[in-house]
């Protein structure tokens, strides 16, 4: 399992705590079903609890986090397809999430064709940072829900990021997926974003009976020491349930063990860049 080289463990809290632009981190994973949305969307709402201002961008066609923030995206009039393409800034098409405390750059199916016509493009993996730059000022957290590719779309996130937020489960799987996300992170930060570094793993629908989970937790922090985040999520049926009610788990439910451990984990984050 590879590890970041020392010079992009240290970088993590140069440019971030820098002045008052805010510190913009995608949530990634490679591998499908670990819990990226839950986290963007639930992390975004633990932020605002804290009072923070928040902006979350929705860089999955699916458009999952638009809806689980309680934003309807069939009926949005921009959408960060339009920005990515140069129609539309983001403070013409960021939404706020009424339910959430915190802005969303919408997305809905119109964005699967961003990648076609961002082939064209002069810097296309550079059109979404050159976006942020206008509103950066605006926020103290700009999270990325990246989609579960290596895609154009993933890359604009990563080369638009000071770090990424890597949320999994412990199960085998999730550690091969892990060493290739670590190692296209490692590339995006040698060839397109030196700012880019891991900020830290989350272990997610964790369940302490499975031995195996215990086991690959202990890996995780052997071998990755401090990036390892102290909070871990339990797998909680109240965090899928939310958003079918178009709101974060730490809305939805905040006494839940699953939106308490979001709600800790927006303060380690804040305490961990700050």
């Amino acid at each position: 399992m590879p590890s970041l080289d020392a010079p992009e463990r240290k970088n993590m809290n140069t440019e971030i705590s820098r002045g008052k632009t805010a510190r913009v981190f995608c949530i990634a994973n490679q591998k499908g079903g670990v819990g990226k949305t839950t986290t963007a969307i639930n992390l975004a709402a633990g932020l605002a609890t804290h009072g923070k201002r928040v902006l979350l961008i929705d860089l999955d066609p699916q458009g999952n986090s638009t809806m689980g923030s309680g934003i309807d995206k069939s009926t949005l009039a921009h959408t960060l397809y339009g920005v990515l393409i140069g129609e539309a800034t983001i403070s013409e098409a960021r939404v706020h999430s009424v339910t959430g405390g915190y802005d969303v750059l919408p997305a809905n199916r119109e964005l699967s064709g961003a990648e076609i016509d961002l082939v064209g493009m002069e810097e296309r993996e550079l059109q979404l940072k050159h976006a942020i730059v206008s509103i950066a000022d605006q926020y103290d957290f700009i999270l990325i829900d990246c989609p579960p590719t290596l895609s154009l779309l993933t890359l604009n996130g990563l080369a638009a990021a000071h770090g990424v937020i890597i949320p999994m489960q412990c199960e085998y799987f999730a550690l091969e997926g892990l060493s290739d996300l670590v190692n296209t992170i490692k590339r995006v930060h040698r060839n397109i974003n030196p700012e880019l570094s891991l900020i830290g793993l989350l272990r997610v629908m964790f369940d302490p009976r499975v031995t195996l989970q215990q086991q690959v937790s202990a890996q995780l922090e052997a071998h990755f020491g401090e990036k390892v985040f102290k909070t871990v999520v339990p797998r909680n049926v109240r965090l899928a349930e939310a958003p079918s009610h178009g709101m974060p788990g730490v809305v939805y439910d905040k006494n839940s063990r699953g939106a308490q451990a979001y709600i800790a984990f927006g303060a380690e984050v804040i305490e961990r860049v700050t």
